[in-house]
């Protein structure tokens, strides 16, 4: 190789950027602290990003930073998938073997897709398949590597030219820059500010980076005309003369690379202005340069971002001293310079490498991929194993060789998919599809199915024997299009391909892209995706048993248990798991038992329902179905919430998150973050839960899991009293949820939270506009854990409203309809019993029937669980009871006054303001003591006076709450209607309420003017 040469347009002097390496240094200093640091470092092209990570490199190693430095590799116009992570963990391994090897333990196989030398140390366990979380799974493995690796040491990891990068080498930044949390580690990411255009891929990647807190972008400028005067005095090592430094900072508008090249112009005898363009002024000094050396230099400009020398010599076609001469020429010239490696020559800078490549004529640029890839085919071991099957599909798809092009990009889709780089993949498979019509006939019959592809029959036949079909493309581009996000381009191909199958006579082709549509679908939040589910079940309908047909039946089942649960989603799903064992289809075998074994739950089979559930999670994860298994710790806790079993479930749903985070299955961990909160809600542990919601809505990425975050925060929101946050939490989670794929378990809590929320707000009418929807759209077998807890609601808004002129009217046809409603839904586990007990003892109060002893059951009920804030809340409904019953004595009154006790306990220690409001005011008006409530709960002898109103506002409260216009309490009070009006703006400001209604409902829950002292009225 070659020896020093003359480089004498750099300066040795580093010239400005104090503020940019201040920043630096800093983020170094925060990271050694044990605090991960993101930063994002911008400028265009030339202005010296590369210069400054160079001297912040240097700076790190000098204080004991371990440096990993790698760029994004451009072969054409294609980036290799994960290069330049795959670059700086190999430089990790180099300088730290024994502690990379320690952090991958265990994980070598997956993590071998970014490292392939770490296969070496594979333990040959069982091969992952490619799932929805394949791609997830090695991002969450490669930040805990990452994390691991920088536990006792400072890391920086440096990434150049990401405006190169392919589109998986930007989501694993992304997911890094998200989840890193710790580890002495310092992740830099460079890119070309001025190549960002509108439409360039990394664009929305800076947006979404912009919004994180834990990302630092910093914009690096030009120089000012000092620093040019500096950097040019460095390269001369001599003092410039001032009016050629004002001329080439005029020429370069401080860009520190044109800089560079005006000043080297300006030594050579040549003028600053030598010619109008830049890039002509690039390619002065390639053209100075003797003709076997430009021709080198054209040679490596279209190779890729780096060429290895063997690979240079072998396309060349030079005598090996005439080879070195010319790189000596090109090296002294300073327009190629070493690899880092050693083993390979590339441009000193980019612009000067894509000058060159524009010059070149498009058969000359043809004929040099041509040479590329038929010195790589004819010695693979020229370049890097693991880039070796994607540069040789770059070079034959840009030599414009069809016949050679074809296998050649398939293969690299393939090697594309194994690494989990689904977005390459998609592309590769793109290309092979545009270029399928061109390729010759005997290419295309040789070639064979690519990959599997889950189950789809790739040629309905032995897949050894029958040539590849351009559906068969088609398939694998769908699935590469659905694994990598891009689901609008995985729409457009499924569509295609059922256009191509209308006149073909393959219903399991057909029926397996219906299936791929409903998927699609849903995900884009499209449609609920039955349509398209429908048209594969009538496809399959009456043919043998296969993957597909199983595969429909259980994506049937699967639907029907979350939109349409009953007795035909319980068939589909039997039928699911015969299909599926008769074929050998394990894991859709799995799929369908779990989806049978929650409905055995929800039919009321509940023992051998959970005993399945618990049996599948089990096999599941001992056998490595991660997919299915990951599903488990969904469904599972679920079904035992749903049957109040909540305590059982925390274990579960722990355990899961475990498992979710190491195989990186986020929408999985979302599910079990927000099931989580829900139990722990139950269980009366609020804080707790409402950190878990708040976790869940950092790993969703889905609508669905985002609709349930706000089912949970607005009901939590309304326990505690925060009307006007629930609001808009409700209204959150309509709009994640949306219009188009509505399931039971969705809209059913929305129902009830609007009911809860039009009740307290005093729209009474509206309350029963909500029920009365939901009443006419019928409550499905299997859903009664969400139909209980409704049709409670709109009993307690009926109670809450007693009294109230507008309530009075059609109260009875609703609380018959809400009976009608309750008399089939299932009361087979001791929760639902506890639900209907409390629903019976609320609807006789409100008919005026009520005794004690009604809701006596409802409390005995309820001490037999573990739910804390419903067993408060029926204490406080028997304490009222008992209080207002005209027969009792003080042995009733010791009675409520131990239940009130017991609720205001829990009300406190939850947070629950309108039930420790409701328990002090009835305790207060009761006359009893409540020693055990804190004095701050003490309600204030008149509670009016409380809430800070004046005796005027007193009674202009009184007639709101008796439904009158602002003229009708002005006549009343022989007052002007503006100033009726002024105390009732007061009112509301002073009541923290924003309409009369609330007001009006407010006033009547604290009975602010009873007609009876003892008197009282529910809990919510």
């Amino acid at each position: 190789m070659l020896g020093n040469v003359e480089t004498r347009s750099v300066s040795p002097v580093f010239v400005g950027r104090t503020g940019e390496l201040d920043t630096l240094n800093e983020a170094l200093a925060r990271a050694a602290a044990g605090e991960p640091q993101a930063l994002l470092l911008g400028g265009e092209a030339g202005v010296g990003k590369t210069r400054l990570v160079e001297e912040f490199a240097t700076a790190a190693c000098r204080r004991g930073a371990v440096v990993a430095l790698g760029g994004c590799v451009e072969i054409g116009a294609d980036g290799l998938p994960f290069a330049p992570f795959s670059t700086a963990l190999r430089a990790l391994r180099r300088e730290l073997p024994a502690e990379l090897s320690a952090a991958a333990a265990g994980q070598e196989e997956e993590l071998a897709r970014l490292l392939p030398e770490l296969a070496e140390a594979a333990t040959g366990g069982r091969a992952r398949g490619h799932d929805e979380e394949g791609m997830a799974r090695l991002f969450e493995l490669t930040a805990r590597l990452l994390e691991r690796v920088a536990a006792d040491r400072t890391v920086v990891v440096a990434l150049e030219d990401l405006h190169w990068a392919d589109a998986s080498t930007r989501h694993l930044l992304a997911y890094l820059f998200r989840t890193l949390r710790t580890g002495r580690l310092l992740v830099l990411a460079t890119y070309r500010a001025d190549d960002i255009h509108r439409r360039h891929p990394l664009r929305p990647l800076l947006a979404e980076l912009d919004r994180l807190r834990t990302v630092r972008r910093i914009e690096l400028g030009r120089f000012n005309r000092q620093e040019v005067g500096r950097q040019i005095a460095g390269i001369r090592a001599a003092e410039p003369d001032p009016a050629q430094v004002d001329e080439i900072f005029e020429r370069s508008d401080g860009n520190a690379f044109f800089v560079e090249e005006l000043a080297v112009a300006a030594h050579d005898g040549c003028r600053s202005s030598l010619t109008d363009s830049l890039r002509d002024l690039l390619l002065v000094r390639v053209e100075s340069l003797p003709e076997s050396a430009q021709r080198v230099a054209r040679i490596v400009a279209e190779g890729g971002s780096t060429v290895e020398y063997r690979l240079l010599a072998a396309v060349a076609r030079l005598a090996e001293d005439d080879l070195i001469e010319a790189l000596r020429a090109t090296v002294g010239a300073n327009i190629l310079q070493a690899a880092p490696g050693g083993d390979g020559y590339r441009f000193r800078h980019s612009l000067v490498r894509e000058a060159v490549g524009d010059d070149l004529l498009p058969g000359e640029r043809s004929r040099l991929n041509r040479r590329y890839a038929e010195a790589l085919e004819a010695d693979p071991t020229l370049v890097p194993a693991d880039q070796r099957v994607m540069r040789l599909a770059s070079y034959w798809y840009h030599a414009h060789d069809p016949a050679k092009a074809l296998p050649a990009v398939l293969d690299a889709s393939v090697a594309a998919r194994g690494r989990h780089a689904h977005s390459e993949q998609l592309r590769l498979l793109e290309r092979a599809m545009e270029l399928w019509d061109t390729a010759p006939d005997a290419v295309r019959a040789a070639l064979r199915p690519v990959d599997y592809t889950e189950v789809y029959p790739p040629c309905g036949c032995d897949p050894e024997t029958t040539p590849l079909r351009y559906l068969d493309l088609m398939a694998e581009a769908a699935v590469a299009g659905r694994l990598s996000g891009e689901r609008e381009r995985a729409l457009k191909i499924t569509k295609r391909a059922l256009h191509l199958l209308e006149d073909e006579g393959d219903p399991l082709r057909a029926a397996w892209f219906w299936v791929q549509r409903s998927v699609l679908v849903r995900h884009q939040a499209r449609g609920d995706g039955w349509p398209e589910l429908a048209a594969a079940q009538e496809l399959v309908r009456g043919l043998p048993p296969s993957e597909v047909h199983a595969e429909v039946l259980a994506q049937v089942a699967g639907w029907s248990m979350v939109h349409v649960p009953g007795p035909d989603a319980y068939v589909a799903a039997e039928r699911a798991v015969e299909y599926a064992r008769m074929v050998g289809a394990r894991e859709i075998e799995m799929d369908a038992r779990l989806t049978l074994a929650g409905l055995m739950v929800a039919s009321g089979d509940v023992e051998a329902g959970l005993a399945e559930l618990a049996e599948v999670n089990e096999r599941t994860v001992d056998e490595g179905i991660t997919t299915v298994a990951g599903r488990s710790y969904v469904n599972l806790p679920s079904s035992l919430e749903s049957v109040g079993r909540s305590r059982e479930a925390v274990p579960i749903l722990e355990t899961g998150l475990v498992y979710a985070k190491k195989f990186g299955q986020f929408d999985k961990e979302a599910w079990i973050w927000g099931n989580l909160a829900e139990s722990l809600f139950t269980l009366g542990r609020w804080d707790e839960a409402t950190e878990a919601v708040t976790k869940a809505e950092l790993v969703s990425r889905r609508t669905k899991p985002r609709g349930f975050n706000a089912t949970l925060r607005a009901e939590l929101a309304f326990a505690r009293g925060d009307v006007a946050e629930a609001r808009r939490q409700l209204a959150a989670a309509r709009d994640h949820f949306g219009t188009l794929d509505v399931a039971p378990q969705h809209h059913q809590p929305l129902e009830r939270i609007e009911i809860q929320i039009a009740a307290a707000e005093g729209r009474l009418l509206d309350a029963r506009a909500t029920l009365e929807q939901a009443l006419d759209s019928g409550f499905r077998p299997g859903t009664q854990f969400d139909v209980w807890p409704l049709l409670l609601a709109a009993a307690v808004a009926e109670t809450q409203s007693i009294g109230l002129p507008v309530a009075d009217t059609d109260r009875p046809k609703i609380l018959d309809r809400i009976r009608e409603a309750a008399k089939p839904v299932a009361t087979n586990v001791p929760v639902w019993r506890a639900h209907e007990r409390w629903l019976r003892a609320e609807l006789l109060h409100a008919d005026g029937r009520g005794t004690p002893d009604d809701w006596s059951e409802a409390v005995e009920a309820f001490e037999c669980l573990d739910r804390p804030y419903d067993l408060a809340r029926v204490r406080h409904r028997l304490a009222e009871a008992l209080l207002s019953d005209s027969d009792g004595g003080d042995d009733e009154r010791d009675r409520a006054t131990e239940l009130l006790r017991l609720a205001a306990a829990v009300a406190e220690h939850l947070g629950a303001r309108p039930l420790a409001d409701s328990v002090a005011l009835l305790a207060q008006r009761a006359r009893l003591t409540l020693t055990r409530v804190p004095a701050r709960r003490a309600v204030p002898a008149d509670p009016v006076e409380a809430l800070g109103l004046t005796s005027r506002e007193r009674d202009v409260l009184r007639l709101v709450s008796a439904g009158r216009t602002n003229r009708q309490i002005a006549e009343k009070l022989f007052i002007s209607p503006k100033t009726a009006s002024v105390h009732v703006s007061n009112i509301l400001g002073k009541l923290g309420v924003s309409g009369r209604g609330e007001a009006a409902a407010l006033a009547h829950r604290l009975e602010l003017f009873p007609p009876d002292p003892l008197t009282v009225r529910s809990a919510r």
